[in-house]
């Protein structure tokens, strides 16, 4: 598969991140450009070591950051564009992502008065008050490991973006975040995936406001959809955004999507034993998960109701401020 994309003028350049839910380090991919220098889809995370990584790949390639011309960020989060800011300013190079995700990499996203309507959200789905604080733990582990961007570029749906030796659809498929894309190579057949697509690891569908009060991205509802739009591509290799390239993407997809049934099974169970609030559930659904996962754990369960609600399976109530879901009654 390495050698596949070496042949297409791809080079991948994985970047150690501090956190083993990401599923292993993140990969920075090298493009050969038309005319000269190098695209990057991706740029890292912006700490030392991170930094210390893809320099070392990039002297490996004969290369430095001033060859490189233009940065792609697939989705707003730090391991994927935390070292964007350092690029740019050693390269000049622009900075592109999709419309969704630019208050992500350029610190709009951070502000107090956004963790505010977090926080609000957060105590309507019934989480305790102190889950605020691995909020803003993140939040600051944001501003230590991925400095914001002052001018992000749009990276438009259905773009063609043109290198050396190969062109690629830019593809718009939310979910893991809103405004994740990727790039579909289809001469190649090649997907480049970041967190969209991992071999063995699920992508969180992570709670995102995006400012708003109310959620308007439903994370797993928004996933689901794109992965069944990505199962459809006939890709024959998958550059990820963590781990090793590999192909069988449509095995990958399936056992995603069986797998994400069996947990909304499971949550179904429970809630026929009478309504709870997603923070109720998560502890039931994720009884090994440690307190600072709690955030993930609120997320996935909270991804799954809403794709019970969207097959009326389940229905939501308010009382007291808080949400509550309940199982829905089948009739004859």
């Amino acid at each position: 598969m390495t050698a596949a994309l070496a042949r297409l003028g791809v080079h991948r350049i994985p970047v150690p991140v501090p956190f083993p839910e990401a599923g292993g380090p993140a990969n920075v991919y090298a493009i050969e450009e038309e005319g000269g220098g190098y695209a990057l889809f991706d740029a890292g995370i912006g700490t030392k070591e991170g930094r210390d990584a893809l320099l070392a790949g990039f002297r490996r390639l004969g290369i430095s950051l001033g060859d490189v011309r233009r940065i792609f960020i697939s989705h707003g989060h730090i391991d994927h564009y935390g070292y964007a800011r350092a690029a740019q300013e050693a390269s000049g190079a622009k900075v592109f992502a999709h419309a969704r995700d630019h208050d992500k990499l350029t610190g709009r996203d951070r502000t107090g008065k956004r963790l505010e309507v977090y926080a609000a959200y957060l105590s309507r789905l019934g989480a305790p008050a102190h889950l605020l604080d691995h909020v803003k733990i993140y939040r600051q582990d944001a501003l230590r490991m991925a400095r914001p961007l002052e001018q992000v570029e749009l990276l438009a749906p259905g773009e063609v973006l043109r290198f050396k030796r190969f062109s690629a659809e830019v593809l718009h498929l939310p979910g893991h975040t809103p405004g994740l894309v990727c790039l579909w190579a289809a001469q190649p057949r090649v997907l480049f995936s970041d967190d969209h697509l991992l071999e063995r690891v699920s992508p969180n569908p992570l709670l995102d406001l995006e400012g708003q009060p109310e959620p308007t991205h439903k994370a797993l509802v928004a996933y689901l959809d794109s992965a069944r739009r990505a199962r459809a591509l006939p890709a024959a290799v998958i550059a990820p955004g963590h781990s090793e390239p590999f192909s069988g993407h449509q095995e990958v997809i399936d056992r995603l999507i069986a797998f994400y049934e069996k947990r909304q099974e499971r949550i179904l169970d429970l809630l026929r034993q009478g309504p709870r609030t997603p923070a109720a559930l998560a502890p039931l659904v994720f009884p090994h998960a440690r307190e600072h996962q709690l955030y993930l754990t609120l997320s996935e369960v909270m991804g799954n109701l809403e794709v019970l609600e969207a097959r009326h399976l389940v229905a939501r109530s308010e009382r007291d401020g808080q949400i509550h879901f309940e199982a829905c009654t089948l009739r004859a």
